[in-house]
Order: C-alpha cells, then structure tokens, then sequence
C-alpha cells in the first residue's frame, strides 16, 4: 500500500475516532488520498460526506457546521490556490474560537521551490495559525484544543491505491470534551451586564448561569438569545445625557461588544470595566480593561442593582417602536418576532445584526449565529448552508450586498428547510449612517448600488424565490412554514430614506425616554 494511502487512513481515522464526523471536500488531485478514503467512510454511513466546488464556499460551510454543532468540522482541500481560499473563512473561525480543521493537501517537501505544478508555500499560508506540517503520521489528539487547526499534509506519488484495506475495522469513536473552562471567583458590587453577540464562545445557558449569579441589568447584542435583556438600549444610549445618567460604578463585558458606538460610549464612563474572554490569552491580547479574566467566574459575589430605572427607559423607548413606518427596521423587527421556536437563525453582518439588537424585542427560543469573528459580509451564504443541515427549520437575514457576496454558494445549494430574507436597498445601507454619508462620490465609493433585479438572478440558479414590499405581504411569507430552500426578496425605500428614519427614530426615543426617567 502506498505511503500516502496509509497517511489518509491514519488522519481520517484519528479524527472519526476523535468525534469529527462531518468532513467537507473540494475536489482536486493531491488531495485524492483523503477524498477516495472519505468516500469509503461515508459508503460505511461513518461520517458525513459534503462536496463543494468552491473551497472558499467549502470553508465557510464548514464554519457553518462547526458553529451550529459546537464541534470540529474538517475542510479539505488540493494544493496552489486552493489552501489559499480557505483564508477569509480561516481568519473567522481564528477569531471567533471557531472549532474548524483545515487539511490542505501538498506536494512533497523536496518539490517546493522548483517551479512543480501547483506548488506554493503552504506552511504557516494563514499567518497568525500555526500551520502543522508534515509527511508521516502523527498524533491528531493533541492538536486539536478547541481552536482552529491547521494540518498540511504531503501526499507523494503514487496518489492512487489499487489494494483495497479495511481500514475502517475496528473504530472506536470516544469525542473530545471541549467544553469552556469556567473557574475562580469575582467579588463586585452593583453594575450592569453587557453580553457581546458571540458571547465569548460560551453557550446561552453558561452566560445565563452567570447572570443569574449577577441579578444586574443585561445589555445584549442578541436580545433573541436573552429575553430578560433590556430592549432597545443601543438606541437610547446613544443620547449622552442619557448614557451618563444611567452608568454605573461597575460593567462585567463577556466577550466583544462590535455593533454599536452608543454601547462602547456608555462602557468608557463606567469607573470599573470588567472583560470576560477566554480570547484575551492569545488572540486579543492587548485588550485593555481594569480586570481581565480569561474565563466565566464559577463563583459570584455582588450587590443586587435596581433594574427598574432601565425598565422605564425600556419601555419609553418601545413605545416609540410600535408603529415605525415599512423600513428595514420593520421588516426586521417581524421577521424576529415571528421566527418559530426551535429553530435556528443567522444574522449578516452590517445593518441587520445592528438592526436586531436596536429594534428587536427580547424572546427566546431561536439558536442564534452570525460570523461576528471579523464581522465580514463574505461567505455569509455558505455559513448559513453549514447551519441548515444541523436544523429542522433556519431563517437568515443578509442585506442584499452580502447575499450577491457569496452568490456562488447558489450553485451547490442546501437541501434542508432555510428561508433567507435579502433586505434589498441596491447597495450598502450602512453606510448611509455613517460619517462617510456626505463625501463627494458617496454612492460610487461607498453605496455601490447593485441595479440587479435580485429575483432575475436568483431564479437563475433554480431557486425558489418570492419578493414582499409591504408589512401584510411579509407578514404572510414570514408566517408559512419552512420547506425546502427559498429566498424572500424585502424591497424596501432607499438607503438615504432609511437613515433618516433612524436618525428620527433615535430622536423620538431620546425625548421619550428622557420624560419616562424624568430626565427632561
């Protein structure tokens, strides 16, 4: 048996045995060894076999996966250009404790540098992953920490193995636990609580466990994931006076808090900053507060904090919210509400997470995901396929410039339940309500309008797809049941109308809460 049929058996079978049982391929030649054996493992009904074209795609299907079943996933894929597409998807899983495998296949060692075929330096392609390189077999076991990992592997001639083995006999698959550590003790009096949208990688029940150890107000990027959050506070925190009046001597921040100015703001005039995030030990390492623990305290001391001034606050501003006009907000705002219990959704980056953690009432009941990592619209797509197959029932909401991002993930469609909202204001909305707004060539450099007829082109991959321009038409389509995949086209008013809907919005609430905390 050749050298490099005996390697594949070895890796793939450390990492069935491990608990990996989802293994995402790219076709290719040097990376035959793995595919052909992978193939033979999915026959067996041992693993789950996917195929994807594309390896960048492949890669963020993989993170899918990953982020929706808590565990390793293997992407794989052939030498040269290859390796290299696996790297936006790479940088999100690094940054966001993303538990992906990433097995780039390579020629041997000797070729490199020799102008052979598809043959580039592969070692440490990605940077700030150390990459692990090697030609013989070695021990998977110790490599994989709860991060992501990445192994290139050099396949010599032959690739092709005629002998058949079965190298399957025998398997005993005992998964790794890569659950977060939680340990120490934290002694603190009375504060609030801001909860960042990855939550740190930890679970909902681990943070909700904390909390309850807390008894402090919550502020969340995801309110769909705590319902005892306080609504809206993004939006009337963003009136100074507001924010001065309601901070406190103390704020514990689990994880990174990246959607909005108004919460980061409201951090600075807390005397004391506390960040919990296991992150700190060697990815954000210059993170500054003035407490840094690197993991969920197990044990809490603290002073119980009045809630009842930010439950007024709350609910002055949500009465400002009950009757928005058609906009993004809105549309938003009833596709959350109406998400049915016990499925999933994923949030694109740009305005819609935003929008949710500005507009959207807390509730329960939804497993929430969004590439929060680096917070890129890239690959969105592909991530929401990897989530579909871990559910009965996902919802997505992109806005229509991270949708046609990753458009080619169209071509190799999920097969599961998912409904992806595109909010199409033909072009980047965000930047309607950035600084940006009023420079010289804004549209050209920033809107970047699409002019697409979005249903034109994805009916042209087969999908099946609908459009809603109004709240009684998406109210329709967001209350059917999911089956099989289609896309729901939101028209909504322009980016310019938009911004100044929020602009009017945020004034509205500013005024109404200050009277509901008789600060006017």
């Amino acid at each position: 048996m050749s050298n490099s049929t005996k390697l594949a058996h070895s890796l793939l079978r450390q990492l069935i045995e491990i608990g990996v049982s989802d293994f995402v391929v790219s076709p290719g030649s040097r990376n035959a060894p793995l595919a052909i054996a992978l193939g033979e493992a999915a026959s067996k009904q041992i693993i789950d076999l996917h195929i994807k074209i594309d390896e960048r795609g492949a890669a963020y299907f993989a993170l899918g996966i990953s982020k929706a079943s808590n565990n390793y996933v293997a992407v794989i894929c052939t030498s040269g250009t290859a390796a290299a597409n696996f790297h936006p998807a790479a940088l999100e899983a690094f940054h966001s404790g993303s538990k992906l495998i990433m097995i780039t296949a390579d020629r041997p060692a000797r070729l490199r540098k020799t102008g052979a075929n598809q043959t580039t330096e592969q070692v440490n392609i990605y940077s700030m992953i150390k990459t692990h390189d090697f030609a013989a077999e070695i021990d998977l076991k110790i490599l994989l920490t709860g991060s992501v990992v990445h192994l290139n592997v050099q396949f010599d001639e032959p690739l092709i193995e005629n002998e058949k083995s079965d190298w399957l006999a025998g398997l005993k698959i005992l998964p790794h636990n890569y659950e977060n550590k939680i340990s120490g003790k934290l002694e603190v009096s009375n504060g609030v609580l801001i909860i960042g949208h990855d939550r740190a990688g930890y679970s909902v029940s681990e943070v909700n466990d904390f909390a309850s150890k807390l008894n402090w107000p919550i502020i969340c990027e995801d309110p769909i994931s705590f319902p005892e959050a306080i609504a809206h506070a993004s939006v009337f925190l963003s009136d100074p006076q507001l924010a001065a009046r309601l901070a406190p001597e103390n704020v514990v921040v689990i994880g990174r808090t990246t959607l909005s100015r108004s919460i980061n703001t409201f951090i600075s005039l807390v005397k004391k900053v506390i960040v919990i995030d296991p992150r700190t030990t060697n990815i954000d390492t210059k993170r500054e507060a003035d407490l840094i623990l690197k993991s969920l305290p197990s044990e809490v001391v603290s002073a119980k904090s009045d809630q009842s001034i930010w439950h007024s606050a709350s609910n002055a501003a949500a009465s400002q919210l009950e009757n928005l006009d058609w906009s993004e907000q809105l549309a938003i705002k009833e596709i959350c509400e109406l998400l049915p219990n016990e499925s999933a959704l994923f949030v694109g980056s740009s305005r819609p997470v935003r929008d949710i953690e500005a507009f959207v009432k807390p509730r329960s009941g939804v497993s929430v995901f969004a590439n929060r990592g680096l917070a890129g619209i890239d690959g969105n797509v592909s991530t929401v396929f990897g989530i579909t197959s871990e559910f009965e029932s996902t919802t997505a909401i992109l806005g229509d410039l991270t949708f046609l991002h990753d458009i080619s993930a169209l071509t190799n469609a999920t097969t599961g339940n998912l409904r992806i909202f595109v909010i199409d204001n033909n072009g980047g909305g965000i930047f309607s309500t950035l600084p940006q707004a009023n420079v010289d060539n804004f549209d050209k450099l920033f809107g970047t309008p699409h002019n697409l007829d979005l249903l034109k082109v994805i009916a042209g991959f087969g999908i099946t797809v609908n459009q809603v321009s109004n709240l009684k038409e998406l109210q329709s389509k967001a209350s059917e049941q999911i089956k099989g995949f289609e896309v729901v086209v939101v028209n909504v008013p322009s980016r310019e109308s938009n911004a100044g809907q929020l602009k009017d919005i945020t004034q509205r609430v500013s005024s109404a809460v200050r009277i509901g905390i008789n600060l006017a």
